[in-house]
C-alpha cells in the first residue's frame, strides 16, 4: 500500500510538471482554451497500470493543485468538467478491453473538450459556443493521438523495466 501511494505521488508530481510545462506554452491552436493535454499521459498510464480509481484520484488532485498554482477558479471548473468526463469515457473504454490505447486517448481528448464546452455554455448561458466543438473535436482527436502515442511508448518502457 505504501509503495502504491509513493508511485501515485510520483505520477501526481509528473502530472503537475506537465501542467506547468503546458502553462508555459503560449500555443492554443488558434482556439481559446485548446492545449496539448500533456497531463492526459498520466491519466492514460494510470488507467492501464493501476486502474480507474487511482487515475481519478491523481487527476482530481492534479486539477485542483494545478488550478491553484497556475490558474484560477474558472480554470479549475473547466478542467474538472473536462477531466471527469474524459476519465469516465476512458475508464469505460479500458474496461471494455477492445480498444487500443490510441483510441482511448483520442476519446479522452475529445470528451475533455466536450466537458469544457458544456460547462462554458452553461456558465455563459450560450449554446452558440457549441459552434467551436467541430474545431475542438478535431483538436482533441489530434492531440489525443499524440498523447496516446507517447503514453503507449512510456507504458511499454515501464512494463519492460518492471519485468526486468
Amino acid at each position: 500500500m505504501k509503495r502504491q501511494i509513493g508511485f501515485l505521488g510520483m505520477f501526481l508530481a509528473f502530472a503537475l510538471l506537465c501542467s506547468y510545462i503546458e502553462s508555459l506554452i503560449p500555443f492554443s491552436f488558434g482556439i481559446p482554451g485548446m492545449k496539448l493535454g500533456l497531463t492526459n499521459i498520466v491519466v492514460v498510464l494510470l488507467l492501464y497500470l493501476y486502474g480507474p480509481k487511482e487515475a481519478l484520484l491523481v487527476s482530481v488532485a492534479r486539477i485542483i493543485l494545478a488550478g491553484f498554482m497556475f490558474g484560477n477558479a474558472f480554470g479549475i471548473l473547466y478542467s474538472m468538467a473536462g477531466g471527469l468526463l474524459s476519465w469516465l469515457v476512458m475508464s469505460l473504454l479500458v474496461k471494455i478491453d477492445r480498444f487500443h490505447v490510441y483510441s482511448v486517448s483520442i476519446c479522452g481528448g475529445i470528451f475533455h473538450n466536450l466537458g469544457q464546452i458544456l460547462v462554458a455554455a452553461l456558465v455563459m448561458e450560450s449554446a452558440g459556443l457549441f459552434g467551436y466543438f467541430p474545431f475542438l473535436f478535431a483538436g482533441g482527436a489530434l492531440t489525443g493521438l499524440l498523447i496516446g502515442i507517447i503514453a503507449k511508448e512510456v507504458y511499454r518502457r515501464i512494463v519492460r523495466l518492471k519485468n526486468g
